[in-house]
């Protein structure tokens, strides 16, 4: 043993220390440690390694009895693990030696042979696969879950008419519904980026060792059947070096939380007293420390922040892995944390929506009121005139001095008087009134995808046929 001066001890056995004379400086390895970030791969982590036990007894790499023995281990280290009876420490770098070593304690040397015909490298790209591959679908099913509340409300609000906005200004009437089905549609592309996202995520890595593949005679497609892989990797650099599933799982998440952002700003700005279209329940609103008369819709607003973390995870992924050439390089140690971070928190902000949604009140009224001011109506007023026979540019410019003047004469163009309509257009009759009525001027969007209220009704009860609610 060589006693090293200064800030460094004793040469401690690593697995890796063969080939080493000096001991790593105590914050070298503090800083090489994973530990802290990659214990929660545990599960994983055991599940590949008795999947490669169980391959290499087939194969005869190792006896069967002992294979038997450590799977047995394994399942003793799960339990010590899952009650908390193992320390994790720096000085072990991360969860793949923590586990070999706790088993080393549990079945003695034969744990050593836990290790053949695999690198870390492959190891931890398994882990990943495995752990990513089960909290998207967990993912897609709370996603599935949120479309499913967003439905329920269309179908309780058909016939809720509301100010449709471009540019955050009022544009035309619209039903409550279609707008909800807008975000119905934005969450199913979604789901659909989820679902292929997975089919690269479902490749089995093991058997490439550290970049070359093993001399061992490996039998791959029987691991990724234990396994419940679809597919094996093809190229042993690729299968070490691949972290285009993280950057891609990562990527889609953000597109996700982008939408829970835009939906975010759209009810904070509703439940304001300036709109007054919902109520949020209190379970899912706070009050302000000095003002008591606040209700803050905090829930909202927090998905809205958290969405610049995800986005920024997405940053963090891509620049780790911008410059690495092949194969592994312990850059990629750092892809671990912004994915935890993605998962953990678009898992949280699509449950606590969808239990909000369920908690919300519609004020029918406030939001139909609001189509009665703006002159939402005045794009009908210029298809009135084309149903007269008028060019619609010109209708165009009739309905915008329509316009002109009701603002200069504090009214709404179902205030003005025929006459005043007529010093505008000689075209125009007593049944625009009819025709520029709110409901009607619903009802006559009838292009697919429009929000007309068959449309809606159709398009709501195919999304719940789909989702069976």
């Amino acid at each position: 043993m060589t006693e090293i001066v200064g800030n460094q001890e004793t040469v401690n056995q690593k697995l890796w220390g063969g080939r080493f004379s000096q001991s790593t400086d105590k914050l070298v390895e503090k800083f090489n440690a994973s530990i802290d970030v990659d214990k929660r791969l545990y599960e994983s982590d055991i599940e590949g390694s008795i999947a490669h036990l169980k391959m290499m007894a087939k194969q005869g790499i190792i006896p069967q009895d002992e294979a038997v023995t450590l799977i047995a281990g394994l399942g003793k280290v799960k339990q010590k693990i899952e009650n908390n009876e193992i320390t994790f420490s720096a000085s072990l770098e991360d969860i793949h030696m923590h586990i070999e070593d706790a088993l080393g304690k549990v079945t003695g040397d034969v744990a050593r042979k836990l290790h053949t015909g695999r690198s870390r490298n492959d190891q931890v790209a398994l882990d990943v696969r495995i752990y990513l591959k089960k909290e998207t679908r967990i993912i897609i099913d709370l996603l599935t879950g949120f479309q499913k509340a967003l439905v329920k409300m269309a179908q309780n609000h058909l016939d809720v008419i509301m100010p449709g906005y471009t540019h955050l200004q009022r544009a035309q009437p619209i039903l409550f519904s279609h707008h909800l089905m807008a975000y119905y549609e934005m969450f199913k592309r979604d789901i659909e980026r989820f679902q292929e996202c997975l089919k690269r995520i479902d490749v089995m890595p093991l058997g490439a060792a550290a970049l070359a593949g093993t001399t061992y005679p490996l039998d791959r497609e029987f691991t990724k059947e234990v396994l419940l892989f679809s597919k094996v990797s093809d190229n042993s650099i690729d299968s070490v070096s691949d972290r285009d599933f993280v950057m891609e799982f990562i990527s889609h998440a953000a597109i996700c939380m982008i939408h829970f952002s835009r939906l975010s700003e759209e009810l904070i700005l509703w439940s304001s007293s300036e709109f007054s279209f919902i109520t949020i329940s209190d379970s899912f609103t706070t009050g302000s420390s000095i003002m008591p008369q606040k209700k803050n819709p905090d829930v909202a607003e927090l998905v809205r922040g958290k969405t610049g973390r995800v986005v920024g995870n997405l940053v963090a992924i891509l620049t780790v892995m911008k410059s690495l050439p092949l194969a592994y390089n312990k850059d990629m140690q750092e892809d671990k944390e912004p994915l935890f971070d993605t998962v953990d928190t678009l898992k949280i902000c699509t449950d606590v929506y969808t239990r909000m949604f369920e908690n919300i009140q519609i004020h029918k009224d406030q939001m139909y009121a609001a189509c009665k001011q703006g002159f939402l109506n005045a794009t009908d007023l210029a298809d009135y005139l084309v149903s007269k026979g008028m060019a619609f540019r010109q209708a165009h410019a009739v309905a915008g001095q329509a316009v002109s003047y009701a603002l200069n004469q504090g009214k709404e163009l179902n205030d003005m008087a025929l006459e005043e309509f007529k010093t505008l257009s000689e075209l125009i009759d007593q049944d625009v009134y009819a025709f520029i009525a709110i409901d009607k001027t619903i009802a006559r969007r009838i292009s697919y995808g429009g929000t007309g209220f068959d449309n809606v009704k159709t398009a709501v009860g195919k999304a719940a046929g789909e989702l069976g609610v």
